[in-house]
């Protein structure tokens, strides 16, 4: 399958700026695109920190849904072993990474700001998670590294039942570190940027490897995870969900009566 986004990389004096470019989709990424958001950080070692951001007013819209109306096994698979690849990268890099977020993070856009060592956004942001609305799951940081960041009533909130919150509510909630204007986005994270080129990457990498302790603690989460999405590969869910999305009407999500058997007395 053709990358239908691209992503671009570019050095701003001791940092290392990644944009995820795919306006048409609001930067949502295909598997093509996260390989190289990976390849990109684990091989970030020449630089003081990392940023990640979107081009043209949205931050990223998670994983690409156009091809879940008729999935393959072999194409999501690619993109949740992307997927995991990229939040682990961000993990594993030994720089600091920091979501510069100017607008939209939603589903996987939302897991990746949870990924993220620090996060910094525009007023104009908005976050949350989307999955059981769209015939999916947020089970590579939402359902479980998301409850350590903001706590497990939270997390669910954000995770069940795919709410939309202003930047200013994630900032109270802890996803995020700061909120400014969005025509001060780029100075603001830039100035964050100079703060940790002055500290010792040394200690800084010691300090991130320390800090993963959650979540490397959550990769068995993840594997389980992205092993039951697997298997509902194609399911009526699945479909129906991302049929309403790309149609822009509510779904309409049907219980199956094979799944509940009543017993007879």
């Amino acid at each position: 399958m053709e990358s239908s986004g691209a992503v671009h990389v570019e050095d701003r004096g001791d940092s290392r700026w990644i944009t995820l470019d795919n306006p048409q989709a609001r930067n949502a990424y295909d598997q093509h695109m996260a390989a190289r958001v990976a390849e990109v950080l684990e091989e970030c070692g020449d630089v003081r920190s990392v940023v990640i951001t979107g081009a043209e007013g949205a931050f990223c819209a998670g994983g690409m849904l156009a091809g879940l109306t008729s999935p393959t096994a072999r194409g999501m698979r690619a993109l949740y072993r992307a997927s995991s690849r990229m939040f682990d990268a961000i993990r594993s890099c030994p720089r600091p990474v920091v979501a510069a977020i100017n607008g939209a993070a939603a589903g996987g856009g939302n897991e990746l700001v949870v990924a993220c060592d620090l996060a910094v956004a525009s007023t104009t942001a908005t976050f949350g998670q989307t999955g059981p609305r769209v015939g999916s799951a947020p089970v590579t940081g939402a359902t479980n590294v998301l409850s350590v960041q903001i706590g497990e009533k939270r997390a669910k909130e954000m995770a069940m039942l795919c709410r939309r919150y202003s930047a200013q509510q994630a900032l109270d909630l802890g996803l995020i570190n700061a909120v400014v204007p969005a025509d001060e986005l780029e100075q603001e994270v830039e100035r964050w940027c100079a703060e940790i080129a002055a500290l010792s990457p040394r200690y800084l990498e010691i300090t991130k490897v320390s800090s993963n302790v959650w979540w490397n603690s959550a990769r068995d989460s993840f594997a389980q995870g992205v092993g039951m999405l697997v298997q509902a590969i194609g399911s009526a869910d699945m479909v129906e969900g991302a049929s309403a999305f790309m149609a822009k009407r509510p779904p309409r999500f049907q219980l199956d009566p094979g799944e509940f058997p009543t017993t007879s007395q």
